[in-house]
């Protein structure tokens, strides 16, 4: 029984439980985050931000952040993988995105930009990729406020438009370099988004 309390701490001193968020972002759950929410829905510019809550899926691997912010919005979209997920239902998983690159190679390295559009296109999603060194920080912000803005036509719920980040983690002083997450919601006075992660 000791020895197997040894080897807990020696794995739990080589490993990560929660890791505190750098000083450049904001928990969603503290006080902080909430009023940031709160100042966003007030101001109609969290729309994506509930179909994708009725998605939320946590990346099964390290590696598959790319996967998981796909699945979130094609399920969010709606849009059927026309192939059965589990027993007769028809939804979108991590598992069934192995048509552009091995789920294997995925966990060892990722998805480029390029393959998660690629990946998109191939399930069925319409997908516009703008690299970052092209966008002016105006074009991304007007991006921004046009995605998490009302989208309704004549009352219907109209909303199948959302807008994911590729990032390195490192600018927001975070562990990790490349990551993909949906934007869900922007504070304009902050000048700070929700992004799902």
């Amino acid at each position: 029984r000791r020895r197997q309390r040894r080897t807990m701490a020696a794995a739990a001193e080589k490993s990560f439980f929660r890791r505190p968020l750098p000083s450049t972002c904001v928990a969603f759950s503290s006080a902080e985050g909430r009023a940031l929410f709160s100042a966003a829905l007030a101001k109609d510019s969290a729309e994506p931000y509930f179909a994708l809550a009725e998605q939320f899926t946590t990346q099964a691997e390290p590696a598959y952040c790319g996967l998981a912010t796909l699945v979130m919005c094609m399920n969010a979209m709606a849009i059927d993988p026309g192939r059965l997920w589990k027993g007769v239902w028809r939804w979108f998983s991590e598992d069934m995105l192995s048509c552009c690159k091995d789920l294997e190679l995925v966990k060892r390295e990722g998805i480029s930009l390029q393959e998660f559009a690629r990946l998109a296109r191939c399930n069925g999603a319409n997908c516009k990729v703008v690299p970052g060194e092209t966008c002016t920080l105006e074009a991304f912000r007007a991006q921004v406020v046009w995605s998490t803005s009302p989208k309704s036509k004549n009352g219907s719920d109209f909303c199948c438009s959302y807008l994911v980040v590729n990032y390195n983690r490192s600018v927001l002083k975070q562990t990790g370099t490349g990551h993909f997450s949906p934007i869900a919601a922007y504070d304009a006075q902050s000048d700070l988004v929700v992004n799902y992660n």
